[in-house]
């Protein structure tokens, strides 16, 4: 599960296919657990990050990197949507401190959400980050494209698109419409389209960039009842990031799949989220489920060890976006619950890349830039 209103790649311990007549390097990092209770004594270092802060506010001539001038990774210009509050308003910042320009993207900038942009504005101000804020709106095309267009027209370029607007609901699976759920789908899945339709010629005419999608341990993991929609939009954006990753790499795009589990604190998924507006159905669910959204919440904070924070989430990004091109890890779970996600993720990663492998697809599993 994750917030989603809401790189620890290391290039050296790929995965191998165990097909001895193809032994297929998935290019992923699938076994990554970041923050979780069990075992992770094999999983790889994370990549470095820069120091906080470590950057003045500017911006990079089109199409070149900015050199950061401390030996760390390049300044790097980063749209990040629904970047006002959770894991998207903590990645945003995070990655202004390490030294990128940040552009935290949110709705309806002069209404609702305008006292966050006013925070982002001061937090940029008092850590001397380059923190920005933009307008988007994920269920807009035009709002996508006037938000990439702006983002090209300031800062002369775009290297990474973080997709991590969203919108959670709870409730009895019966009890939503359809267009219920459709809605849920629009902004989870079809958002994602949007944004990417504003941002891809961009990036690919550029041979290079990073699509990094906030997912859900909930595609692959424990799913407790009460959140199907949600679920099953989460699902289907991990499928759409799987098969842009094979429709990119010959464009020099990568893809990170980020796969939060459950947070108990540092997020308002639960609060913010929404619910059936039908409710004839509800008692007979009460009656025999009582409260049973409540109990899965004390479970899940029982299962979470000391210090599991959603800020886990947000080093992770800046880890990834921190790694040089062509060595990102494909999928990175930061599941403290442990709740199963990322092992049956790295069967079938695994899976996924033998079966490109057989079809001749081989060299789709990671980025690579066109012959001059």
């Amino acid at each position: 599960m994750n917030d989603s209103t809401h790189s620890t790649g290391n290039p050296d311990s790929a995965v191998n296919t165990g097909n001895p007549d193809s032994a297929v390097n998935t290019g992923t990092n699938t076994g990554t657990n970041v923050g979780t209770a069990a075992d992770d004594s094999t999983a790889p270092e994370p990549s470095s990050t820069a120091a906080a802060g470590s950057a003045a506010p500017g911006t990079a001539a089109a199409g070149t990197a900015a050199p950061r001038g401390d030996g760390a990774s390049p300044r790097l210009t980063v749209l990040i949507t629904g970047a006002g509050s959770g894991f998207g308003a903590l990645s945003a910042r995070a990655l202004a401190r390490a030294g990128h320009t940040v552009y935290a993207a949110m709705r309806d900038t002069g209404g609702r959400n305008a006292s966050r942009v006013d925070e982002a504005r001061a937090y940029a101000a008092e850590h001397g980050v380059d923190l920005r804020t933009v307008e988007l709106d994920v269920l807009s095309q035009e709002s996508a494209d006037a938000a990439v267009a702006t983002v090209l027209d300031q800062a002369g370029r775009l290297d990474v698109v973080a997709h991590n607007a969203g919108h959670m609901v709870t409730g009895p699976t019966e009890a939503f419409t359809p267009e219920e759920i459709a809605a849920v789908y629009d902004t989870n899945v079809l958002g994602t389209q949007r944004v990417n339709r504003a941002a891809l010629p961009h990036l690919r005419a550029r041979g290079e960039g990073l699509l990094l999608w906030v997912g859900s341990s909930s595609s692959r993991g424990g799913t407790p009842p009460y959140l199907a929609p949600y679920f099953a939009a989460k699902a289907a954006m991990d499928a759409l990031a799987v098969s842009y990753a094979a429709e990119l790499a010959r464009f020099g795009v990568e893809t990170s799949i980020v796969v939060p589990g459950a947070f108990t604190s540092g997020t308002n998924h639960f609060a913010s989220g929404g619910h059936p507006a039908e409710t004839a159905v509800l008692p007979a669910y009460e009656e025999r489920y009582g409260a049973l959204m409540e109990q899965v919440g004390a479970r899940l904070a029982a299962l979470a060890p000391a210090g599991a924070d959603a800020s886990l989430v947000a080093d992770a990004i800046v880890d990834i976006v921190g790694t040089p091109w062509g060595r990102r890890p494909f999928r990175v779970h930061v599941d403290p619950a442990d709740d199963g996600s990322a092992e049956v993720s790295e069967v079938a990663d695994r899976v996924r890349a033998r079966f490109l492998a057989r079809i001749g697809l081989a060299d789709v599993l990671t980025p690579h830039r066109a012959a001059a």
